[in-house]
């Protein structure tokens, strides 16, 4: 855990610092706010500063529940006779669960994203629920069937299903609407057989935008749930 840790702390940092070298460089080319504006000689907007950030945090790392939690749920399966992974095995087990997930995520508008052992599906607001609300879209019940029956086959994962929303409303609503949404996706695939004591649901309310809640498409991009599967080591 401590070798991963210190590669997680490594890439995110490279990534915070090109996600905010980027920002000056679009802001140090005069294209937001009008040359009198103290936003365009002070840098990006906060908002901008918040999505870039939430974007490289979100590819780095993957979970937001943090070590701690992870491990209660590795000794909890541990505890309940699910065997781990070590070595080269841990590797190849998520690259074929990978490849599974792409292929029954294929046309459904759901990313699959590998960032080192940690598996995550990006599900956009458009799939998942509706604007404000906490529960499953009809249309969304396929994907998730596909998604159980992947989980079910590769069970040597911890489940991290995590709520996003945008920045429309009061900070502690949109924490709690996040936590319904992850809450949400989580029972529906522990109802479809996936085991309880793998999964972690989180919230992250609007603290980790992905685009800008500037504009409309921006927030769509920001209501959404992540699902991350990390491998469970021996």
């Amino acid at each position: 855990m401590t070798h991963m840790n210190t590669s997680l702390k490594i890439a995110l940092a490279a990534a915070l610092s090109t996600a905010m070298l980027a920002g000056c460089a679009t802001t140090g080319g005069g294209t937001y706010g009008s040359a009198s504006s103290s936003t365009q000689q002070d840098g990006m907007s906060q908002t901008k500063k918040g999505a870039l950030i939430g974007a490289a945090v979100g590819a780095v790392a993957g979970l937001l529940s943090g070590d701690d939690a992870t491990e209660r749920r590795q000794r909890a399966l541990v505890g309940a006779g699910v065997g781990g992974l070590t070595g080269g095995a841990i590797g190849n087990y998520q690259d074929r669960q990978e490849r599974a997930l792409r292929e029954k995520m294929a046309g459904t508008g759901v990313e699959v994203v590998r960032q080192g052992d940690n598996i995550t599906l990006n599900m956009p607001s458009n799939i998942t629920f509706g604007f404000d609300r906490a529960d499953l879209q009809p249309q969304f019940y396929p994907v998730l069937n596909d998604v159980a029956a992947t989980l079910t086959e590769y069970n040597q994962t911890i489940v991290e299903v995590a709520g996003h929303t945008d920045s429309v409303g009061t900070d502690s609503y949109n924490q709690q609407l996040s936590e319904r949404r992850a809450a949400s996706v989580g029972n529906y695939l522990m109802s479809k057989g996936v085991m309880r004591d793998r999964f972690i649901l989180v919230g992250a309310g609007e603290t980790r935008p992905v685009a800008s809640n500037d504009t409309e498409s921006g927030r769509a991009q920001n209501r959404r749930v992540e699902i991350t599967l990390v491998p469970l080591r021996s």
